[in-house]
């Protein structure tokens, strides 16, 4: 397969359909040495086509991350490229592999955050998720909890209601308390009132919740 012929920029097409097509054909055929194709040319000195190796690489790992896990290391050096693109893109092939290595994903938390902070809005959602993901691990759960409550303090105010519903499944009894609380501050922060309502019903799952836990004890 000449994978560098069969990228959207290659095939003159401005859409994303021919770069999604060959991630589900390499899917399918589990095909590395394509993935090392587009590995290497994610340093092409053309940025249109560094930008469609990573969106393939990124698909593929959407389906089965398995096949772009051995490559998280030239995800995490992608973080300091000046192509915010590439940024971006590696945030979110780590996002995907970031259940298959939690250890090298937290050991990399710095460099993953530092990223988001200074990029899209994209960047950052892909690092929260790499955060809720950590905090599902229980060898985790403190450290990337603590950081997920930074980040619901100072997130962009429409990713708020996103977040919040993405974060609840992994909030310990330990964190509720604080969780509800940064939730409860920026409600009236909102213009909107359907994002605004999306906040207000996790803040009720949550403290339904915490009222059935004390009865529990109590009986």
């Amino acid at each position: 397969m000449n994978v560098i012929e069969n990228l959207s920029s290659s095939l003159n097409r401005t859409d994303q359909e021919p770069n999604q097509q060959l991630a589900r054909q390499i899917i399918l055929t589990e095909d590395q040495e394509a993935i090392t194709e587009l590995i290497k040319n994610l340093s092409n000195p053309n940025k249109t086509i560094q930008s469609d190796c990573i969106k393939v690489l990124y698909e593929i790992g959407e389906q089965k991350p398995d096949l772009i896990s051995e490559h998280l290391e030239v995800f995490t050096a992608l973080l300091q490229s000046k192509n915010n693109r590439l940024v971006w893109g590696a945030l979110s092939a780590l996002d995907k592999i970031s259940n298959l290595y939690p250890d090298k994903i937290y050991r990399d938390l710095p460099e993953i955050l530092d990223a988001a902070d200074k990029g899209s809005v994209i960047s950052k959602d892909h690092a929260v998720n790499i955060l809720i993901k950590l905090a599902g691990n229980k060898k985790y759960h403190d450290e990337a909890f603590i950081l997920l409550l930074g980040q619901l303090s100072a997130c962009p105010l429409n990713q708020l209601p996103m977040y919040a519903e993405n974060a609840m499944v992994v909030v310990s009894e330990e964190y509720k308390t604080g969780f509800l609380q940064i939730l409860q501050s920026r409600l009236t922060e909102f213009e909107k009132e359907s994002k605004r309502k999306r906040v207000e019903k996790v803040i009720e799952k949550m403290s339904v919740g915490r009222m059935e836990d004390k009865r529990s004890r109590g009986k």
